[in-house]
């Protein structure tokens, strides 16, 4: 008797971005991750930490939610990551993705 059912199992080439930078509140490492996989939204490393998240254009808006997911120690801190990904990540939407 199996204990999981599969959900789904797909593979595709996906194009991974690894950035580091540094700034007045540290230095950060991002590892990107773009694929067609969950709406279009890349897959957000932290190589620090190992924390990671499903991110969108819309989600970079959300300073606590970027805080809280990435462990940073200040708003501040997530205004700069904030202004990083909206330069970084595409601006897919899951309307343009669920055309596809």
């Amino acid at each position: 008797m199996s204990l999981y059912e599969r959900l789904y199992d797909e593979s595709e080439k996906a194009k991974v971005r690894f950035v580091g930078f540094i700034s007045e509140h540290g230095r950060y490492d991002f590892g990107i991750v773009y694929t067609h996989m969950f709406f279009g939204k890349p897959l957000v490393v932290c190589m620090q930490t190992g924390r990671s998240s499903l991110l969108s254009m819309e989600d970079t808006e959300n300073l606590e939610y970027l805080q809280k997911i990435f462990n940073l120690r200040s708003q501040e801190e997530a205004e700069e990551i904030a202004l990083f990904f909206r330069s970084n990540l595409p601006a897919i939407t899951m309307e343009i993705e669920a055309e596809h």
